[in-house]
């Protein structure tokens, strides 16, 4: 009963601090301390985002928008995973190949996605594989990275314990080794899911015509204030969304965690 409340105790702080956020953003703005150009009205918001629902953003289905990000937003991301996995266990299983492609890694791990447009342009076009390859490079890092981490973590006792009963180097990764990686793979998955979803937006800088990217940055650049807060918005609520599904996925995985 007690950890019952505790845990609803600390869901209702966070729907406290929702609503304390929403009830400044009213009084600032329906109060007229911040001018519609601004920063628009939650009411103003709510009626517009409905507008784009019925009747799209200029000229497209706002669902269309919505579709088009997450396809490469998933691409992207699924691509990583099914390369970056199995590269990082290799990694952190085998010393001699980790000790040849670190140094890459390590070279372009600090540059940022948006810093390869010019170069995915130049190589791919501008057609949707670059979009998707610019998401898929964001997120492959994080996952080889935790993904090698993990397997490095695994302590030397317990490898031990497994080569003691005999267990063949094959049995000792897929029985030992990768069971106790498990939770930083799923870190990184994690880690990769929300990048993919963040990069998105710069990877629609690239000559995008439908996506949520493409409709913050005409917005911006027509000066439709209200739609851009709502893909703004959107990105942001479709980003909780994915964290809360992977955290419960994680949850379900890893229930012998802690234990």
């Amino acid at each position: 009963m007690r950890l019952f409340w505790i845990r609803y105790r600390l869901q209702l702080v966070s729907a406290c601090s929702i609503l304390a956020l929403l009830g400044l953003w009213s009084f600032v703005t329906l109060g007229g301390w911040l001018g519609v150009k601004v920063l628009p009205s939650p009411v103003d918001l709510v009626q517009q985002a409905w507008t784009l629902v019925q009747k799209g953003y200029v000229g497209t289905p706002f669902s269309a928008h919505f579709t088009a990000s997450l396809l490469r937003a998933a691409t992207g991301f699924l691509g990583a995973m099914a390369l970056g996995i199995p590269l990082g266990l290799m990694i952190g299983f085998y010393p001699v190949f980790a000790a040849a492609v670190t140094p890459i890694f390590a070279f372009i791990r600090p540059i940022p996605s948006i810093a390869f447009i010019p170069l995915v342009i130049l190589w791919f076009g501008i057609g949707e594989f670059s979009k998707v390859v610019l998401i898929f490079n964001a997120a492959f890092l994080y996952i080889v990275l935790n993904c090698a981490a993990g397997v490095r973590s695994v302590p030397r006792d317990l490898i031990r314990a497994g080569q003691s009963l005999g267990l063949s180097r094959r049995q000792l990764f897929r029985d030992v080794i990768f069971p106790a990686s498990l939770p930083h793979v799923l870190t990184g998955i994690k880690m990769g899911l929300v990048v993919s979803w963040t990069v998105v937006v710069a990877a629609e800088l690239v000559a995008a015509q439908q996506g949520l990217g493409y409709m913050i940055m005409d917005a911006a650049t027509y000066f439709r204030i209200p739609d851009l807060y709502i893909g703004i918005a959107v990105i942001g609520l479709i980003g909780f969304g994915l964290e809360m599904v992977q955290a419960r996925i994680e949850r379900s995985m890893l229930h012998w965690s802690g234990k």
